[in-house]
């Protein structure tokens, strides 16, 4: 990794961390949106990045998730887990380096049936190099972030 491109997460890790409830999740903080009101479902089932619909919503462990249909929010509802972004949302090679980054919603992919996201389209590149190592770091590093962050 070039060290701009470390500074630079670096200095994003010191500023955009959420705890919401006991869960650590990326949401807008104004508003309580999560992945930018993009459908947690459609991901998996459109393989789209599908703009969810404002009067179709499900809550969440306090986040509010927009979907494109009601068969979706239901799909949702009925097994949230299934769909709920890696890291809550926030970036996989973050959550392997052990600091909370910011997502690009372009970025996301489906890793071994879940929904990864990173900060940018060069930063998925690093996470591609070694899929199941971030993953597998990523998972290792998460409950500590949490515990952080709740405090």
């Amino acid at each position: 990794m070039n060290r701009t491109l470390l500074s630079t997460l670096a200095a994003l890790a010191l500023s955009t961390t959420l705890s919401f409830g006991a869960e650590l999740l990326n949401i807008d903080r104004a508003a309580g949106h999560a992945l930018d009101a993009y459908d947690p479902v459609a991901f998996f089932t459109d393989k789209a990045a599908v703009k969810g619909d404002f009067k179709i919503t499900a809550t969440h462990q306090g986040a509010t998730y927009f979907f494109a249909s009601k068969k979706n929010r239901d799909a949702f509802q009925a097994s949230p887990e299934r769909y709920l972004p890696a890291y809550g949302g926030y970036c996989a090679v973050g959550a392997a380096l052990g600091v909370l980054l910011p997502v690009d919603i372009s970025t996301w992919q489906i890793v071994e049936g879940r929904l990864v996201l990173n900060y940018s389209a060069d930063v998925q590149k690093m996470f591609n190099k070694d899929p199941q190592g971030n993953l597998k770091k990523g998972d290792a590093n998460w409950p500590k972030l949490v515990a952080d962050h709740s405090k």
